[in-house]
């Protein structure tokens, strides 16, 4: 089979050899440069990696990625999309050929967004940028989606693994435009709707966010529960900021009730009520996000809801409502999960106090 990488590129040099290296098992590599001014063009040239020069303006994802995939050999049978922070693990290439069986137009494999400084995943999922050559378009002008032509026809592979190292001094200032033009020309997609909810949030445009991920929960396509949930949950999020705390509340108890097989509503209404001194009422939601095992990938996976982030903060609820022994019980299980220069400091002090 012939497998191409294919990527944009803007600024990427110290990116750019760790990249390669990452994605020689590749036949070829394409790589569309929007306008680098450091030496990214260059370094990836000198690595005989095929790369042109393009300016897209105005400035929109999909259609640099297009201009990205129409670089790649009509005659190639899988077409491999990353970004230049990106890696796959090593022997990606043969497991990707036994997994595209007959028929196969799209491949899914394990992403890894977060990794934590000992390379352990903090969110992980499953994403499919691997795909046919022909009848793919990307589409929205940001966070953008490959669209298919015909019937698709999907296989995973979880063994394939990609990670994610971002940087973050890196610019995110064009997204929010760009998801409000994205619903703008699409009022009813849910996708990028509730996007442009978090990314009102994350300015801290409270207001704007809480009306926006409404609209996102009254959309029809809007179904999806884990995403209907972390609405709600930002939503809770927006009132708190809004020093609304009784409307805070009842959104985190919606999101509950919307997804209560993931930890991260249980894990954000008991670290409100942590962060409001109300220790007794953290710890069942607490203890109900720990029941739950972390059998689900998904990209809405929150810091808050690991195991080891739940453990610490059980034993500081417990230390601060005097069950010590509780307390040093996990204490001890955050420490087995990860050891920690401040948990072993707290640790310390629950033994004083005992």
């Amino acid at each position: 089979m012939k497998v191409c990488v294919y990527a944009i590129c803007k600024n990427e040099e110290k990116f750019v050899s760790r990249w390669y290296d990452s994605m020689k098992e590749a036949d070829k590599i394409f790589v569309l440069d929007t306008g680098s001014t450091d030496g990214s063009f260059d370094e990836l040239k000198k690595l005989g990696v095929i790369v042109k020069r393009e300016i897209i303006m105005p400035w929109r994802f999909d259609e640099a990625r297009n201009r990205s995939l129409d670089m790649v050999d009509e005659d190639a049978d899988i077409c491999v999309c990353t970004d230049l922070d990106e890696m796959f693990e090593k022997g990606w290439r043969d497991k990707v050929e036994k997994a595209w069986t007959q028929g196969v137009t799209r491949l899914g494999y394990t992403y890894n967004w977060s990794l934590d400084d000992d390379g352990r995943p903090l969110v992980s999922f499953n994403s499919d940028k691997i795909h046919a050559r022909v009848g793919y378009r990307w589409t929205h002008p940001v966070h953008e989606v490959l669209s298919y032509d015909g019937v698709e026809v999907r296989n995973l592979d979880e063994s394939i693994v990609l990670n994610h190292y971002p940087d973050r001094a890196k610019s995110r200032g064009s997204y929010l435009p760009l998801l409000e033009l994205s619903v703008k020309e699409d009022p009813l997609d849910d996708r990028n709707t509730h996007y442009l909810g978090r990314e009102y949030m994350y300015y801290e445009r409270w207001n704007e966010a809480i009306d926006t991920l409404i609209y996102h929960l009254s959309l029809e396509r809007a179904v999806w529960k884990d995403e209907r949930c972390a609405s709600m949950r930002f939503i809770g999020r927006c009132y708190k900021h809004l020093n609304r705390p009784l409307e805070a509340q009842m959104w985190y108890k919606k999101a509950i009730d919307e997804a209560p097989h993931l930890k991260e509503p249980y894990s954000e209404l008991a670290l409100f009520y942590y962060e409001q001194g109300e220790y007794a009422k953290a710890v069942p939601l607490f203890l109900n996000a720990l029941k739950i095992k972390k059998g689900y990938k998904s990209y809405i996976t929150e810091w808050f809801s690991t195991d080891f982030s739940v453990c610490d903060f059980l034993s500081i609820c417990y230390y601060n409502i005097g069950d010590y022994d509780k307390a040093l019980e996990y204490v001890d299980k955050a420490l087995e999960i990860k050891e920690d220069e401040r948990v072993l400091k707290n640790k310390k002090l629950i033994i004083e106090k005992m």
